[in-house]
């Protein structure tokens, strides 16, 4: 009998939002091909899944050609891509933009290509609020980054570039993810959101960092709502189960400023310390919140609480620590 499963390619399957959209997949019993470079993914956040008998890894830069066509010679009803590989860290996408623009534009429109070549039936591209750039009105709206937009960061200019090629297209969908944060995302690395540094600071006894003055806003959205929302946009959940198209926004419509995060986060972690205040980051934008009505009316809707996500957090940073 013909195997009747669904099969997923998941570029970045090693890293922190991707372990988890892998690891989702495996659980609704799809098969997956996980693809990583290890440059910023781990193997630890792989641990839970990687023995799975339908989970497949390969370690290559999503920059190497052939990556469609090299998922399906292990699998041949390959119909699913998740694409989520990237430079993901604005201050190294200032340093190197060249390879920034490599990595996330031109793999990302030659992954895109090959999918809608190959006839496969979705392709969701891991966007970003970073698109927006500076923009002056919150809540933010889809339509709000355009040709005329100033990206804060070539990290942000190329997430722009690759989403409006996949819109254009009528093929795929780029979901633009907001402040994303959960267990496995690492506090170690430079790379790492505010929550996950404030967190293993606050568990430490240190004062937690604030670059600026902390009146920054941020729209603080769990890792587990996201997953829910790739697996709405490839047609996998949903009302009507259709790959949806186009750009979406992915987060809460919750305004947090850092100040506000840094208070939570202390009170949390039992952390007294007072916060201290260091420079502003070059390519940092100063307001971001959601306005995700479009995502949803096609059924996107968060269920994790900021408060009750920190919580999920908190328990999970612990453990590691033994």
């Amino acid at each position: 009998m013909e195997d009747s499963r669904i099969a997923c390619l998941v570029t970045g399957c090693a890293g922190f939002i991707g372990s988890h959209l892998a690891e989702r997949l495996l659980a609704r019993g799809c098969s997956v091909i996980g693809v990583d470079n290890l440059a910023t993914g781990h193997r630890r956040n792989m641990a839970a899944f990687a023995e799975h008998p339908d989970f497949t890894f390969f370690e290559r830069d999503v920059c190497a050609p052939g990556l469609v066509a090299k998922a399906r010679t292990v699998c041949p009803r390959l119909s699913h891509v998740f694409h989520l590989a990237a430079v993901v860290s604005v201050p190294y996408s200032v340093d190197h933009p060249r390879h920034t623009m490599a990595v996330n534009l031109d793999a990302s429109v030659s992954l895109h290509e090959a999918a809608r070549e190959a006839g496969l039936r979705a392709f969701v591209f891991a966007g970003s609020a970073a698109e927006y750039g500076e923009t002056a009105t919150v809540p933010i709206v889809e339509g709000a980054a355009g040709p005329d937009t100033v990206q804060q960061s070539p990290y942000g200019r190329a997430k722009f570039l690759a989403s409006a090629r996949i819109a254009a297209s009528g093929f795929g969908v780029s979901l633009r993810c907001f402040n994303v944060y959960g267990p496995r995302q690492s506090a170690s690395s430079p790379y790492s959101g505010v929550i996950s540094l404030f967190m293993e600071r606050g568990l430490c006894g240190r004062p937690l960092t604030i670059f600026g003055d902390g009146g920054q806003t941020r729209d603080f959205v769990a890792v587990s709502d996201v997953v829910e929302g790739y697996l709405l946009a490839a047609g996998l959940t949903g009302p009507t189960e259709t790959p949806l198209a186009g750009i979406f926004n992915v987060g809460t419509g919750h305004s947090t400023s850092i100040l506000e995060l840094a208070r939570l986060v202390a009170k949390l972690t039992g952390n007294d310390r007072e916060p201290e205040f260091l420079s502003s980051r070059q390519g940092d934008i100063r307001h971001s919140v959601a306005d995700f009505s479009k995502f949803a009316a096609a059924g996107f809707s968060p269920n994790l609480s900021l408060e009750k996500g920190l919580a999920i957090l908190l328990d999970w940073q612990r453990l590691q620590k033994g």
